[in-house]
């Protein structure tokens, strides 16, 4: 099964995921990058704080960037 990296990136710089996750497929990472998202936006903005221009890149075990997923796109509806 293929890792997947999730990296936060921002105009500050990025956040690494040095771990990783194990998914079956690009389509189950996008969707775990969306639930990830919605909850780092939730706790910003319980603390005041506007994230909505970060996105994640996930990446491959090589570094490759498969998908961007900006964070203003989590909040529509995904299946």
């Amino acid at each position: 099964m293929p890792r997947f990296y999730f990296n936060i990136v921002s105009a500050a710089g990025t956040i690494a995921d040095f771990e990783g996750t194990e998914l079956a497929t690009l389509e189950d990472a996008r969707r775990e990058a969306i639930r990830d998202t919605r909850a780092l936006m939730s706790q910003a903005v319980l603390s005041g704080k506007d994230i909505s221009a970060r996105r994640v890149h996930i990446c491959d075990e090589q570094g490759g960037i498969l998908l961007i997923v900006p964070f203003t796109e989590t909040i529509r509806p995904f299946d």
